[in-house]
């Protein structure tokens, strides 16, 4: 079975949660089926202009060839949405011989609805969030977001299947859109490597950092997006036990000026304790892992979140977590057994649950031993392949 994969992220440029998805999904669906991924020229493939650069990499029947898809020339400086909708038409344009079109966000959802339509060919796409459920995109994207919203509605109305990455977030899905018919909803979760992440023992990027490993550790690692709720997490800090560190792992701002929202709160909790170090950076994979693995406990404060690969890397690392009781999150977190939930943007109640991990070390390393159990034993990337495979076999049939 031929399969397109359209997508924004993509080695090397991959900074969320979908693009994670992406990235491992690709690779274990390689060796099932006859793969090719189409994504947004990103990073430094933007750099050369307007062809479209192709490699090849090792894949299941034959080769898995990877298209990267620039926007248009002759929109630079126009609108960004305007932009990601001409690279849409390019993929679906490439996509063109498939025998079934597979799209991830909003970003690639149009581009798979016309390849779908030019082709005669059933379109699947995962649904790793909704528009209508991110009302502060209008920030970023101003006027785009009506654009992205309408985009999103038309794949996920014509669909042949929707994949939700769980059952919180195909809930969310059946509601926003009713049109939808839930027989075409389907859950299949997330994943993680736990060959990849789990515990490093090693110290080398703690010291390079300037993280004391002698010292209880509480972080964050995401986007500075309004959706992730670090916010949240800063103004819970001054209450935060102050013998602990707080490690951030914060970058690729969605806005300026949420950068200097971000930047502010950093520096006025900065006056109020110590112990605050900021890397606000992209930090390689086995960068993010050394310092999961040595932290106390993971905190995910966002507002809204369908599944959370975040947890699920920080419990493969072995570590506890506290985390917003929101979407997909307590299908991960098994609270008071692998970390603690708490409600969403509430300060008071995020600091007193860190506050309870921290003060019971014993028990935090029992919830990070328990998180890494179920990591391995629930979540694997081959099972979601192999789950999204049959999802193809049964649409292609149709």
């Amino acid at each position: 079975m031929r399969v397109a994969l359209l997508t924004r992220e993509f080695p090397p440029d991959v900074y969320g949660g979908a693009g994670v998805h992406v990235e491992y999904l690709a690779r274990e669906l390689a060796r099932l089926v006859d793969l090719t991924v189409h994504r947004e020229a990103g990073g430094h493939r933007a750099a050369g202009g307007g062809d479209r650069a192709v490699v090849e990499v090792p894949g299941g029947p034959g080769v898995a060839a990877v298209s990267a898809h620039p926007s248009w020339a002759a929109l630079a400086g126009t609108d960004d949405v305007l932009r990601t909708l001409s690279m849409d038409l390019s993929m679906a344009a490439a996509a063109v011989g498939a025998d079934v079109i597979h799209s991830h966000t909003w970003y690639t959802n149009l581009g798979g609805h016309l390849a779908a339509l030019l082709g005669g060919v059933p379109h699947v796409m995962t649904s790793h969030s909704l528009e209508p459920r991110r009302p502060w995109k209008a920030e970023q994207l101003g006027g785009g977001y009506r654009l992205s919203s309408w985009s999103e509605r038309i794949a996920i109305e014509s669909a042949a299947a929707v994949v939700a990455v769980s059952a919180g977030m195909r809930a969310d899905i059946l509601d926003a859109y009713p049109a939808v018919d839930p027989v075409r909803v389907h859950v299949i979760r997330n994943g993680i490597d736990t060959e990849e992440y789990q515990p490093d023992p090693a110290t080398d990027v703690l010291a390079r950092h300037g993280v004391d490993p002698e010292r209880p550790t509480v972080i964050f690692v995401g986007r500075i997006a309004r959706q992730k709720g670090l916010p949240v997490l800063l103004r819970a800090a001054s209450a935060i036990d102050p013998r602990a560190q707080l490690v951030l792992c914060a970058g690729a701002p969605d806005t300026p000026e949420l950068l200097a929202e971000t930047t502010a709160l950093v520096d006025g909790l900065r006056v109020e304790r110590g112990g605050v170090v900021w890397l606000n950076g992209m930090l390689t994979k086995p960068e993010v892992i050394q310092l999961l693995s040595h932290a106390t406990v993971f905190v995910c404060p966002s507002v809204y979140e369908p599944l959370g690969i975040v947890n699920l890397e920080a419990m493969a690392c072995g570590t506890a977590v506290v985390a917003s009781r929101v979407g997909g999150i307590p299908e991960v977190v098994d609270d008071g057994v692998t970390g603690l939930l708490v409600p969403p943007e509430e300060p008071k109640a995020l600091a007193d649950a860190v506050n309870t991990v921290l003060a019971d070390p014993a028990r935090a390393a029992a919830m990070g031993r328990a998180g890494r159990d179920r990591a391995v034993g629930e979540f694997g990337w081959a099972a979601v392949a192999e789950r999204t495979a049959a999802l193809y076999d049964s649409v292609a049939r149709r």
